[in-house]
């Protein structure tokens, strides 16, 4: 069926109309919450609407990095809230130093949480690091995995990793990391850490 111009404008003009709206609803609905609309996260709206990503991988938090993003645990016990404050409930304690942890959100000094497991809650911010840590394959329990010479399934074996090791992340290409774990050190797999996204490049 062939569409007049005006009709293709009216069409064009009530897409543009939605687009609008989804990104006022996103804006008051952060403020509802007590946070900063930051421009990332107005074009994150903008995007979904339109289907063009553009330079727009992750939004962007009120501290003006990313979410989600990668962190690991300061201290050997770290209370972790129900909410963004010291009067919420405690939900648990991490009691080990160096864990990886997943930033999902921000509220003004608080950080929530995810672990490995997919758990949620509220800690301060000072008790988090923005050292990488990873943990090798939490999801594999008693399994080993490989940790080779170099970048390459074919390379020299350097050790047998037990699952749920936590290992200092030294760089990451896409596909294979840089590791410190249990005192060696080499190159595992990437998909078979949990600190580092698929395909995130990262170089210290």
């Amino acid at each position: 069926m062939v569409q007049s111009a005006a009709t293709r404008r009216r069409i064009g003009s009530a897409i543009l109309g939605f687009a609008c709206i989804a990104i006022a609803v996103a804006t008051a609905w952060s403020l509802m919450a007590g946070q900063s609309t930051g421009s990332g996260a107005i074009a994150k709206a903008a995007a979904d609407i339109t289907g063009s990503t553009g330079s727009v991988d992750r939004a962007v938090g009120p501290s003006g990095l990313p979410l989600p993003r990668f962190v690991s645990l300061k201290a050997d016990k770290i209370n972790v809230r129900r909410g963004p404050s010291s009067e919420h409930q405690v939900a648990w304690v991490f009691q080990r130093k160096g864990l990886p942890v997943e930033i999902t959100a921000e509220f003004e000094n608080w950080r929530r949480i995810r672990d490995s497991d997919g758990d949620e809650g509220w800690v301060y911010q000072s008790m988090l690091s923005g050292k990488r840590m990873a943990l090798v394959a939490p999801w594999r329990k008693q399994e080993a995995v490989p940790l080779y010479s170099s970048p390459s399934a074919t390379s020299s074996l350097v050790a047998m990793v037990k699952a749920g090791v936590v290992a200092a992340l030294e760089d990451c290409t896409g596909d294979w990391c840089s590791v410190n774990a249990s005192g060696y050190e080499g190159w595992m797999a990437q998909p078979m850490i949990w600190g580092a996204y698929p395909g995130e490049q990262l170089d210290k």
